[in-house]
């Protein structure tokens, strides 16, 4: 008998272990297809491609290596300070499963329960563009350890003005691509300079053309390009070009790079009223409290900018920028009154990841307010990122061994609602960047429910359309517009209404577009 208990409880334990062991089908597969292949895919900018249980195998030692040291999903900025939309990064329990499965052997396990990758726009990250702009021939970038800036002239060939949503670069050759600006030029002046020149395009050190109010988006390692909201954009005239400043990091071999630009124009049915606009913080005299910008070796110097609002705005926004002795950079508004509103800060910088951050909300800032910005820099010997050895005496310059203090702020004029507007991971991409689809219009959840603050609405929706959310009482009326005539694509949406001012009791939720409605019954509590 007690040999027979003892079988029992072995074969239970063995059970329960084989159970309990994580297998890429079931478990692995879902957070790597969520985390990992939307830059770890063909053409992307991921060293190696994980699209498949072989690809994910032969890196699992690294991926548990990455993911444990939190290096993995890359997301610099500090989640506690500020919400940022596309928040990348695993939870702790994601991260224990992964290393699991590894030390389990990785495991396969049963393929029909591995969910099918998610449905990726090919070359590009935001969706199908509406005009695609590339070099009429590859540049050849000197193997002579220097940088080159070089800008590059491509006609837009419009025949018509166009609203322009989203501009993307999409690198040629990412080993010498270190960042680019892109900016509208009407005047011509561009392509003058190109003819001056015997090779394909200009060198073009500091500007090359464009003032804040012509630029379009910039790229960076890391960084994804993302389509305006609704009712905002920029002009693009007809018979214009698009100026493309490349900086190209130094190399011991010549290097060869063609790269493209995606356009995306805004759809017919959307009106845009209000024009994106940029200011750029730079380090000079009128910007720096503790100027002027230079560092001696062996210093750690934090530079203190900042910029004063001219009239209100709603901030969309951020991208900062430094070299390899950037550490750290805080950025926070003080309004007229002093109360302040936290908007990035990157404890840890990372040279290698950059971005352009945008915010899960208007950031509405009064006339008057002061946007101050801190960035920190190590100049010693003690930085290993430190390009000089032994360190040398470093100031305000575009090559790789200079530094900058660089911070590009995206916004748009105030326009009364815009404190109540909130923006999703989703909202502001287009169709083709949804992994998943649905074949009808339902809410999926409200949460928490009862609810005291704030409610978090999932809804999902057959095709794209233009959405309005209320929050309606008992007796049928609208005491909450949360989105009024809002353009959301197809799949998964998520939107957030504050209702900390709503009397306690019973409500109703109302999802409406142009042929359907959908209500979901909720509660407020004190």
């Amino acid at each position: 008998m007690k040999k027979y208990y003892v079988g029992l409880v072995l074969t239970l334990l063995s059970f329960t272990f084989t159970q309990a062991q994580p297998t890429f089908s079931k478990d692995i597969a879902p957070i790597i297809y969520d985390n990992c292949t939307i830059c770890h895919r063909p053409g992307e900018i991921g060293p190696m491609a994980l699209t498949s249980y072989q690809e994910v195998k032969n890196w699992g030692s690294m991926i548990q290596y990455v993911t444990e040291i939190k290096y993995m999903p890359p997301w610099p900025p500090e989640k506690s300070y500020s919400t940022l939309l596309e928040e990348r990064g695993l939870t702790d329990d994601e991260i224990k499963l992964i290393a699991d499965w590894v030390e389990a052997g990785m495991p396969q396990g049963d393929p029909a329960l591995e969910p099918a990758l998610p449905i990726f726009p090919t070359g590009s990250q935001v969706g199908e563009p509406d005009l695609v702009l590339s070099f009429a021939e590859a540049y050849e970038h000197a193997g002579d350890n220097r940088d080159q800036y070089q800008t590059f002239v491509l006609p837009t060939g419009l025949t018509e003005d166009r609203m322009v949503k989203a501009v993307e670069v999409r690198p040629g050759n990412g080993k010498i691509v270190h960042h680019a600006i892109i900016g509208l030029d009407v005047s011509g002046q561009g392509r003058a300079k190109d003819a001056e020149t015997p090779e394909y395009g200009f060198p073009s050190f500091g500007t090359f053309g464009v003032t804040p109010e012509e630029l379009y988006a910039g790229y960076v390692p890391g960084a994804k390009a993302r389509k305006y909201p609704l009712g905002t954009g920029s002009p693009m005239y007809a018979g214009s070009d698009l100026l493309i400043q490349m900086h190209y990091a130094p190399v011991a071999v010549t290097e060869y790079d063609s790269s493209t630009v995606n356009v995306f124009f805004a759809d017919e049915e959307e009106e845009i009223v209000r024009h994106i606009k940029h200011e750029v913080m730079l380090p000079l005299p009128s910007t720096l409290l503790n100027g002027p910008f230079y560092m001696l070796p062996g210093e750690v110097k934090t530079f203190h900018g900042v910029w004063e609002v001219p009239n209100k705005i709603s901030l969309l926004g951020i991208t900062p920028h430094m070299h390899l002795l950037g550490k750290d950079w805080e950025v926070y508004a003080v309004s007229p009154a002093g109360d302040t509103t936290k908007l990035i800060q990157i404890p840890d910088w990372n040279f290698n990841w950059q971005g352009t951050y945008f915010f899960d909300r208007y950031q509405v800032l009064m006339a008057g307010t002061q946007i101050h910005a801190l960035a920190t820099y190590d100049n010693s010997a003690n930085n290993p990122m430190n390009p000089n050895d032994p360190p040398a005496f470093v100031t305000w310059g575009e090559g790789t061994r200079d530094e900058m203090y660089f911070l590009p702020l995206t916004y748009v004029d105030y326009q009364a609602g815009d404190e109540d507007l909130t923006f999703t991971d989703d909202v502001l991409s287009d169709v083709e960047d949804q992994p998943f689809y649905t074949s009808a219009n339902t809410i999926e959840v409200l949460f928490p429910n009862p609810a005291e603050e704030e409610l978090n609405i999932v809804f999902s929706l057959a095709e794209k359309s233009q959405v309005s959310i209320d929050i309606l009482d008992v007796n049928g009326r609208v005491v909450r517009a949360i989105a009024q005539n809002q353009w959301y694509p197809a799949g998964k949406q998520l939107a957030r209404g504050q209702i900390g001012d709503l009397q306690k009791g019973v409500y109703l939720l109302r999802v409406q577009g142009a042929d359907f409605s959908l209500s979901e019954s909720f509660t407020v509590i004190r």
